[in-house]
């Protein structure tokens, strides 16, 4: 990931207000984007990445959109991540990209869910 300018921080926050309150915060060199406490999408090198189920992602890839690949900077290993780019087009219009923000968010809060009904098994 690659440090985002404050201009399109902005330019983010704005396009997906009617979600709700949007706070955007430094991950790795990129940034993470939040609605309340749940991360529904990553940005970096000014791109837009979404949280994605297999529908979401299937819906994504067929208006154009890339998996997030994440290169360990240390190792030079590779992680294709559960987010995909989100469409050229709803880079412009905020329905557009509030549409597709809630789908990932959405998916975001139900894994949240999932992981707290189904806590990780301790072993001792």
């Amino acid at each position: 990931m690659t440090k985002i300018d404050h201009p399109f921080r902005d330019y983010v926050q704005d396009l997906f207000s009617a979600i709700g309150p949007i706070r955007i915060r430094p991950m790795f060199d990129g940034s993470a984007v939040y609605c309340g406490e749940d991360i529904f999408a990553l940005i970096d090198q000014d791109q837009i990445y979404l949280k994605a189920d297999e529908a979401l992602k299937a819906d994504l890839t067929s208006q154009g959109g890339e998996p997030f690949i994440w290169t360990n900077p240390e190792t030079g290993r590779t992680l294709t991540m559960s987010y995909v780019s989100m469409p050229e087009a709803a880079c412009q219009d905020e329905a557009m990209a509030s549409q597709w923000g809630q789908r990932a968010l959405n998916i975001s809060i139900q894994t949240r869910r999932e992981r707290v009904k189904s806590p990780r098994r301790r072993t001792f």
